[in-house]
């Protein structure tokens, strides 16, 4: 795996719509790769190419690490990782999340903003794919980090 920040290239762009299903519809950088290239985790503009707000900053590509992460949600951890994560910490890495976002933002921006913290949330948990997403590029999450931490024991289990 390499982490690397440069502006999405024409195979990223296609390999990201592959992944999503869909055209993405904004500008991103694939900030989190394999050992063979392929994005795992994308950084995200905080306005899409229409000026909609876009409260993700990091998503979560890879097909493998959605689905485990898809698997670990649909047995509760949203809430199990709210209620065992440090409060302060969640609120310290939304605030981070927040800044380092909203620092995008064009100056001359008058629009709509993006909102909330990780996943675009103001406190809490919302979403573990964009902890873990955000964990894994080396921010401070400490939901992103109880992530790892259970999907490490069920790949040992």
């Amino acid at each position: 795996m390499s982490s690397s920040a440069e502006t999405a290239t024409a195979l990223d762009i296609e390999q990201v719509a592959t992944l999503l299903g869909r055209r993405p519809q904004g500008d991103f950088t694939v900030v989190l790769r394999h050992a063979n290239g392929d994005p795992r985790v994308v950084r995200n503009a905080p306005l899409l190419h229409d000026g909609t707000p876009m409260p993700t900053r990091y998503w979560l590509v890879d097909p493998a690490d959605v689905a485990a992460v898809s698997r670990l949600e649909a047995a509760g951890g949203v809430d199990t990782a709210e209620a065992q994560v440090d409060a302060d910490q969640l609120i310290a890495a939304h605030q981070a999340y927040a800044a380092e976002r909203d620092a995008q933002i064009p100056a001359h921006h008058t629009g709509p903003k993006p909102y909330g913290g990780v996943a675009g949330t103001r406190r809490g948990v919302k979403c573990l794919h964009a902890h873990y997403a955000s964990w894994l590029v080396g921010n401070v999450d400490p939901v992103g980090r109880w992530v790892a931490t259970q999907l490490e024991a069920t790949a040992h289990a």
